[in-house]
């Protein structure tokens, strides 16, 4: 068995794909009305297919989970975030790890946590 997708929940899939493809450069791979595969295998799922679908409330923000992605000039990356989407919601602004790592947590259009960070 293999993981082959991780799915995120949004409210305006065209909004998210554009997120997803400004900031981290993936790109649709399968557009089913409402489901939207991306490269590297994240999925939008439209919030009310979901929710119809599970039959319970989207809860943004409930910071159970983020997507991590690596970045070698995180700074590079942060001026790019600030200058696209400036209302960015920060939960961790740029910091070192202990270890020397640097990253940067914010949510998306929709209230999923990202963090990106430096290789370690």
């Amino acid at each position: 068995m293999k993981l082959k997708n991780i799915l995120i929940v949004v409210k305006d899939i065209d909004k998210s794909k554009k997120f997803y493809h400004d900031l981290f450069g993936l790109d649709s791979v399968c557009d089913n009305d409402g489901n939207m595969i991306l490269t590297e295998g994240l999925v939008l799922q439209d919030e009310r297919i979901w929710q119809n679908f599970l039959g319970k409330e989207i809860i943004p923000e409930n910071n159970s989970c983020e997507l991590y992605f690596e970045t070698q000039d995180i700074k590079a990356f942060i001026e790019k975030l600030e200058a696209l989407y400036p209302p960015v919601r920060y939960v961790n602004q740029l910091m070192t790890h202990s270890w020397g790592q640097k990253v940067v947590r914010f949510y998306d259009l929709d209230g999923n946590l990202i963090e990106v960070g430096t290789p370690v």
